[in-house]
């Protein structure tokens, strides 16, 4: 029985701590689409020209990512590859690890798991929930990681929020500022909107990189579960027919 009720807690608590989201702050239902190229192609150009200057992916090769999301290599060579990689290689980035521990108090993830460990859910509203924070670092906080260790470095396309709180009375009686919104007070080079479906594009691609294989494991599962319908609908009549002297 402590071995059952152990398994039940090891595979519901994961779900349970990904829906509750960072510190309280609810989690925004992420866009994903792995079947949309086109998306796949947006967020692979967002990853290479924002997120690898810092992170790497080192369990994805690029000419497995190009045959993915319907790129030839010669693309990637052009247009996705920014350093002396070869087509071939895995997304590696240029940032010594120990440097990078120095720079920032650790050292930036890979980002080939990020969205299996955290969540596609709980990596979207990241990407969009960073606030201006003077008592920080690099000015700037996150709403579901909050002390975050990482600069907004998307900040030129989404600009600047600062955030909105709603007051409230605790059990103790103690009013508690709770973060429920963000007002922009510096534009970026994308409305709103954009950036939200550019943050869906990124985390598109995240997921995509978690497990390349997902979208065509799906599609075969829908064969094998078509082909057991089938085989059930012709098998069982044939069992009935083996077995019906016996009962």
């Amino acid at each position: 029985m402590r071995t059952l009720i152990s398994m039940i807690l090891f595979v519901v608590l994961p779900v349970i701590a990904s829906a509750a989201g960072g510190e309280g702050y609810s989690l925004d239902k992420a866009p994903i689409d792995l079947d949309s190229k086109a998306s796949l192609q947006r967020g692979a150009k967002l990853f290479v020209n924002y997120c690898m200057g810092c992170h790497s992916a080192e369990y994805q090769r690029y000419n497995r990512m190009a045959r993915d999301i319907g790129l030839t290599d010669e693309q990637v060579r052009e247009n996705l590859i920014f350093t002396s990689a070869k087509v071939g290689d895995t997304m590696k980035n240029a940032m010594p690890k120990a440097e990078a521990k120095k720079w920032f108090g650790a050292a930036p993830p890979d980002l080939s798991v990020i969205t299996r460990s955290r969540g596609a859910d709980y990596i979207y509203t990241y990407l969009r929930t960073f606030y201006v924070d003077e008592s920080r670092p690099w000015g700037v906080n996150n709403a579901v990681f909050p002390s975050v260790g990482m600069p907004h470095v998307l900040w030129q396309l989404q600009g600047l929020q600062k955030p909105v709180y709603e007051t409230h009375k605790g059990p103790d009686g103690h009013e508690v500022h709770v973060l429920k919104d963000f007002e922009l007070v510096k534009p970026g080079s994308l409305t709103p909107r954009e950036f939200n479906d550019a943050m869906g594009d990124l985390v598109n691609f995240l997921t995509y990189i978690a497990e390349p294989i997902q979208s065509e494991r799906k599609h075969i599962g829908i064969w094998v579960l078509l082909f057991l319908v089938v085989a059930f609908a012709v098998f069982y009549p044939l069992k009935k027919e083996y077995w019906k002297d016996i009962h």
